[in-house]
């Protein structure tokens, strides 16, 4: 593909919350897989790269491959993505366990996607138009993309090549997702999983105090709107 038809791809909406994510099919370091057979009943994270063998991405990878027991608790299954081939990112593991002084020949705890050709970033819609490589073709940005047990996208987070994720973050975001997929609550800012929640709007006082045997707090306001309810689901 020309650096024309990449970059005018990347106008494209890719995939929006709530679409059920593509069953894709793709060469990746444990073999090919396709994406729903892979997640089976399990969530869901899979986070792109711009490209192997680069300082922030190995810094990332090796973030992920040393926490990847939490997301394994949430019953989270991991997988990346880089735009090099399988056996560049087989390489690339070693240096990354290395870095985390796991030993080189420590696998990676997760496989990563070989998109040499570029067609899932454009499907997805995961090109960086500011940051191309040396034939002038875009990079993958950092993306990340949390999917459901009903294999529904829940999350997009977008960041530039230049700056590297928060995994804490993600594992914050995702106890969020997991706690309001089964509870009608909502996480208010900077939220711990243990602390208090928000009561939706949609709920009545009456239906919100038979759903949270543990009580419900009401924040007197100004406005005298009843809107700020917590509770400890």
């Amino acid at each position: 593909q020309s650096r024309r038809s990449l970059t005018e791809t990347r106008t494209m909406p890719g995939i929006l919350l709530g679409d059920v994510f593509p069953n894709f099919e793709a060469e990746t370091t444990i073999g090919k897989i396709k994406f729903h057979d892979f997640l089976g009943n399990s969530w869901g994270i899979l986070f792109s790269h711009p490209r192997d063998f680069t300082p922030v991405c190995t810094t990332e990878l090796a973030c992920a491959a040393k926490i990847s027991n939490e997301f394994k608790k949430r019953d989270v299954k991991m997988i990346a993505l880089s735009i090099d081939s399988v056996a560049d990112h087989l390489a690339w593991s070693k240096d990354v366990m290395a870095f985390n002084s796991d030993g080189a020949d420590s696998p990676l705890p997760f496989p990563i996607i070989a998109d040499d050709k570029r067609v899932l970033s454009v499907q997805l819609g995961m090109l960086d138009p500011d940051e191309l490589d040396k034939d002038g073709i875009p990079l993958t940005a950092r993306c990340v993309f949390v999917i459901g047990p009903d294999k529904k996208m829940k999350l997009s987070i977008l960041y530039p090549a230049t700056t590297g994720r928060n995994f804490d973050e993600l594992l914050r975001v995702i106890d969020s997702l997991q706690l309001t997929a089964l509870k009608k609550v909502a996480t208010p800012v900077d939220w711990k999983p243990g602390e208090k929640c928000m009561v939706i709007p949609s709920l009545s006082d009456a239906e919100a105090a038979e759903l949270f045997p543990n009580g419900v707090t009401t924040k007197e306001l100004p406005s005298g709107k009843k809107y700020l309810r917590y509770t400890q689901p």
